[in-house]
């Protein structure tokens, strides 16, 4: 029979090895977690450099299509993925490029893009017009290729208390029963009531706001190479009115533009 002094010593071995399993197990835990979340932030990241973004609408250019404060999701692969062309936090350059798209901008989809006068602000605007294509405005009114935009509507008039202003909105429908609503000043912009034509070169793109006399646009800029393109505007996933206080919270939420599909 074992001695005192053996049991002593096999019972403390028999602890001794439980709490390496225990110990081992605990640090097998913690890295099977450590490899989970790396997995799901580079996947994560991934989505985001090749797949869909998130954007958030800071001004009031393409309202009543897009208001402050609608959060999108942008279709980052339908136009060709664009390679990243900064590093993170650094905000040092790179050299990016486009992969292959599974087709280019075409006149009436709202493109998310880098703004050609400072690359490191994305802008939002519809495309109007593409290359080879010429633009007009006549009377406050977009020709393209000497035709109208699209049938024009009268909606309304209403007053904008952002702006200080009344302002007419028009619904446009084009010949591929593609509608939206743009908004124009009462009086209209002087700087651009009669304009162009201009013609659009190739690869290039002429974009503008839907609220159409306070947008910076291809008007103010020139157009838009293909190479800033970022993506095509998808949903709006959460949308948040900044005018009301945060108190009043359900009424700040604009639920009804919850899932809201971008046209």
């Amino acid at each position: 029979m074992a001695s005192a002094e053996e049991v002593r010593r096999g019972v403390a071995h028999a602890k001794t090895a439980t709490a390496a399993r225990t110990q081992k197990s605990a640090l097998e835990t913690i890295w099977e977690w450590v490899k989970s979340i790396g997995v799901a932030l580079l996947a994560a990241l991934l989505l985001r450099i090749f797949v869909v973004e998130a954007y958030r609408i800071p001004t009031g250019s393409m309202k009543d299509t897009l208001l402050i404060g609608d959060f999108l999701l942008v279709n980052k692969f339908i136009y060709g993925v664009r390679t990243p062309d900064r590093i993170p936090l650094l905000n040092i350059p790179l050299p990016h490029t486009h992969l292959p798209a599974i087709r280019k901008p075409k006149q009436g989809d709202i493109v998310v893009f880098k703004y050609p006068m400072d690359m490191r602000v994305n802008y939002i605007k519809r495309c109007i017009a593409v290359g080879g294509q010429t633009v007009e405005i006549r009377h406050g009114d977009v020709y393209v290729d000497g035709k109208p935009e699209g049938k024009k509507e009268f909606i309304g008039k209403e007053y904008d208390p952002e702006e200080g202003r009344f302002l007419l909105l028009y619904r446009i429908t084009r010949d591929d029963g593609k509608s939206y609503v743009i908004r124009r000043a009462v009086g209209g912009n002087p700087e651009f009531e009669n304009w162009g034509p201009v013609t659009v070169p190739p690869n290039h793109y002429f974009m503008m706001g839907d609220n159409r006399d306070n947008s910076q646009d291809s008007r103010y800029w020139g157009f838009l190479p293909y190479e800033n393109v970022v993506g095509k505007a998808m949903v709006i996933y959460w949308s948040w009115d900044s005018t009301v206080p945060l108190y009043r919270i359900w009424k700040k939420v604009r639920w009804g533009r919850i899932g809201h599909i971008i046209r």
